[in-house]
């Protein structure tokens, strides 16, 4: 059998087509291996955190965004509303704060926020679990002693603008303020703070 020469640059040409061929082939296999491992729109809602959007809202409007399934609220409340908030502690079951779980710590204060005018609240009754239609002026069909806040239909549970529970309402303790920061001026991060808490 006859030597033959090789050709070296046919050589070179081939071992550099496979190669390319062979990182093709080996990317069109990690992206969806490496998008598997990413969560799912259903992860998401199931727990991660949610960011919003809170350079629209008008002041005394509000806006509902949904993490882990349930509504939450963000209200962006006017001076007026900041202001009545002290006007009722008397007719509230918990005006302290006193049940901590319902809050994160940086939010036991008497606006139960970050930043006083922006309340986020997750919109379910601790009654039965219902969600209450918000009733955010004063009066607002409700009464003239009304001083603006969610009420609860089905068994008539009444919040005030911080999420605190009335007395005589069947819910026993006050909203849930859920672990949330800032990321900028305008924008919210629901279900994650600076305290590790997601």
């Amino acid at each position: 059998m006859a030597n033959h020469e090789v050709d070296q640059s046919k050589r070179k040409f081939l071992i550099a087509a496979t190669s390319v061929a062979g990182g093709v082939a080996a990317a069109a296999v990690a992206v969806p291996f490496v998008t598997s491992m990413m969560p799912s729109e259903r992860a998401k809602a199931a727990g991660a955190p949610v960011e919003a959007d809170i350079s629209k809202i008008e002041p005394g409007s509000m806006i509902t965004v949904e993490w882990r399934g349930k509504p939450v609220w963000i209200v962006n409340r006017s001076q007026a509303m900041l202001d009545a908030l002290a006007s009722h502690d008397d007719k509230l079951s918990d005006p302290k704060l006193e049940v901590t779980s319902q809050q994160p710590d940086y939010c036991v204060n008497p606006a139960r926020a970050i930043k006083s005018n922006i309340m986020v609240l997750v919109g379910i009754c601790t009654h039965l679990g219902c969600s209450p239609s918000p009733k955010l002026q004063t009066g607002a069909d409700m009464g003239a002693d009304w001083p603006g806040g969610f009420f609860c239909p089905c068994h008539g549970s009444k919040f005030d603008l911080a999420g605190r529970v009335f007395k005589g309402s069947p819910a026993p303790i006050n909203l849930v303020v859920p672990p949330h920061k800032y990321i900028s001026d305008s924008v919210l991060l629901i279900g994650a703070d600076d305290k590790g808490v997601a």
